[in-house]
């Protein structure tokens, strides 16, 4: 996937994409606005990124230049349509299929999903069947350990992992599930476009013993998602008590993924050049939305 030339120069300043998602329930009529949990900028920083936001509902155009400037693309977790007719999928398809045409074409270009962004990732990876998708999981603000298969341990995403690492995340509570939606271990074998595009790198059961997909790995593509949200473990604190874990370990799980990923954002040579600070999250305030009780502790808001 990574030329000679590519990973002979690894790119020092790496940004992100992260794709801002409908403010509030979606729906054909759009109002323009869209949100970022700033939990997920603050998870790539960490690991030596920058990000620049992409509104999904921005002209084909802008997003067009954005996707030439940042070296890899995220799509958070949310409750966003992944139904055809929507906008956000619409938006997000041709951003996944930009990616997949650009390393197709010797571009390295990886992406990440977490939650919903895992389960649009699923879906395309399907072949844009929803049906990949199944609903009524007993996951919400649930932290538990992975259960690793057997690709695994021969994976990108796991193979060069530390012991240590492997062991805190097959053996503790540390990776936290906020989903009802998923896919199950049979919807994906019994599709061959996913099992021909992904292979599944742990699994984990729903508080009543129902089994799902937690992790993938694009085969022949820099694709990657876990329906678990790292970012929350150092990074969300909401006012109710929940069980997000807060522990070193939890910590140390969570950087491990922003390091991997971000690391596989260093292989791009896309570039801004002169204008890579008019993109940059830093041109947006970060609200803090948690303190009026909001999901999020802090938020990015945008009007398209």
């Amino acid at each position: 996937l990574c030329s000679v030339a590519t990973a002979a120069k690894m790119n020092l300043r790496p940004i992100v994409g992260v794709v801002a998602q409908p403010l509030g329930k979606e729906s054909l009529a759009d109002d323009g606005k869209s949100y970022i949990a700033a939990s997920y900028v603050k998870y790539l920083e960490m690991a030596g990124a920058r990000v620049v936001p992409i509104q999904y509902n921005a002209p084909a155009e802008e997003i067009d230049t954005l996707l030439k400037g940042v070296n890899g693309l995220l799509f958070p977790g949310g409750g966003s349509c992944l139904q055809k007719e929507c906008p956000f999928f619409q938006s997000a398809a041709r951003m996944f299929q930009y990616a997949i045409t650009a390393n197709d074409q010797g571009d390295f270009f990886p992406i990440w999903g977490t939650c919903l962004g895992f389960q649009f990732l699923s879906v395309m990876g399907a072949g844009e069947n929803q049906t990949i998708l199944q609903s009524g999981f007993d996951s919400e603000d649930l932290p538990i350990p992975l259960n690793f298969t057997g690709d695994a341990k021969t994976s990108r995403l796991f193979a060069g992992a530390p012991a240590h690492i492997m062991d805190l995340l097959a053996t503790q509570p540390i990776t936290m599930n906020a989903h009802h939606s998923g896919v199950t271990p049979a919807a994906a074998a019994h599709n061959q476009a996913f099992s021909d595009f992904y292979s599944i790198l742990s699994t984990n059961d729903d508080r009543a013993g129902r089994a799902f997909v937690s992790t993938i790995e694009g085969k022949k593509y820099p694709v990657y998602g876990t329906q678990f949200h790292p970012e929350k473990n150092p990074f969300e604190w909401v006012v109710e008590p929940t069980p997000i874990p807060h522990s070193n370990d939890a910590v140390l799980v969570a950087q491990y993924f922003a390091n991997f990923f971000v690391a596989e954002a260093r292989k791009s040579t896309h570039t801004f050049g002169a204008k890579e600070n008019d993109y940059l999250i830093y041109n947006y305030p970060a609200n803090f939305t948690g303190k009026a009780g909001g999901y999020f502790t802090q938020s990015y808001f945008f009007d398209a």
